[in-house]
């Protein structure tokens, strides 16, 4: 239906009566034309606005609605974010605990190993003076320069590390036994505390002129184990030297009896393994230097001859060989 404000106009309003309109026919209805033509186009506009008002004003209500749910929504948000947040932080407390009790659980032995290696190990003094027959090798190998430093993996209670102070080379220990960390630094040792293959591997390549162990290499799974050769070689300079000494399971009361006095072993490794990976890994003019043996064991031939030299050298080298053993290699 057309609207009845915008229909044309019949006569002038109201308001022109007191115009003085003594003009011709014609001309008004030409001026009521112009009249009908201008308001006409006017009330258009006129209602055009209204309608964009009631739509801004319709728009504007249902804007509200959608601000109000929206703010609905986010309490509701912010009621989940806050438990979330409540079981996040509990999680968090939970995390430390647990790695509190993981952390107190690993060293829960250090005291203990420390106690066991004074009874079972020896004493300081027996130690250093086993250790003096590496001396040469260093000496040697032109090594423990601030250069060319010596990494002593497992270092214990650091007599290697005091032999090599007192030599006036540069070295330093590790070792994850914090008792033992404590008492070397205690005697003035450089030691860090942490894991042995993940304090290799943020060393950078040929930055070190010795790796060496000390009864360490028994207590590794294999894989961690060929992985220590693999890094060792990585860290060392060409020409530089890894010493690793382990019990020797060629005599049977190493490998029976005494090797199991330590809890902390896994299992025995003969020379001729451990030769054969240090040359896998890259290590050359590898050696195997027998150590510690039997007081004994260089009379044995003489004392049992009455069985056979043969069976004397093969019950001396059994029963009163070597009971431990150096796998010594260099970088080429």
């Amino acid at each position: 239906m057309p609207n009845p404000n915008l229909q044309a106009r019949t006569a002038l309003p109201a308001r022109f009566a007191h115009f003085p309109f003594n003009i011709s026919q014609p001309l008004q209805k030409f001026a009521l034309k112009l009249y009908s033509f201008l308001f006409k186009e006017q009330r258009a506009i006129n209602l055009s606005l209204v309608e964009a008002l009631r739509g801004a004003l319709k728009m504007n209500r249902q804007l509200s609605e959608q601000v109000s749910a929206l703010q609905m929504q986010s309490r509701e948000m912010s009621r989940h974010l806050a438990v979330l947040d409540s079981q996040l932080s509990s999680l968090n407390s939970s995390l430390e605990e647990t790695s509190d009790k993981t952390n107190a659980e690993e060293h829960s032995l250090d005291r203990f190993y420390a106690v066991f290696e004074d009874e079972y190990r020896g004493s300081r003094e027996e130690i250093l003076s086993r250790l003096k027959v590496y001396l040469p090798l260093i000496e040697a190998a032109n090594i423990g320069s601030d250069d060319s430093a010596i990494l002593d993996l497992g270092c214990g209670r650091g007599e290697w590390l005091e032999l090599l102070q007192a030599a006036g080379w540069k070295a330093w220990g590790l070792d994850v036994n914090r008792i033992m960390v404590a008492q070397c630094r205690s005697r003035g040792l450089e030691v860090a505390e942490g894991d042995v293959i993940q304090y290799l591997e943020s060393l950078p390549d040929r930055s070190l002129g010795a790796v060496t162990g000390f009864h360490i290499i028994e207590h590794l799974p294999f894989p961690i184990l060929m992985k220590l050769f693999r890094e060792t070689v990585r860290v060392l300079k060409p020409g530089g030297l890894a010493i690793f000494e382990t019990p020797n399971p060629h005599n049977f009361f190493v490998s029976t009896h005494n090797f199991y006095l330590d809890p902390t072993h896994l299992k025995p490794l003969p020379a001729s393994l451990m030769k054969f990976i240090a040359e896998q890994q890259g290590l050359t003019n590898v050696q195997i230097m027998e150590l510690r043996p039997h007081p004994e064991s260089a009379h044995i031939v003489e004392k049992y001859q009455a069985i056979g030299v043969e069976l004397a050298e093969i019950l001396g080298q059994h029963f009163y060989g070597a009971g431990d053993y150096g796998v010594i290699g260099y970088k080429g």
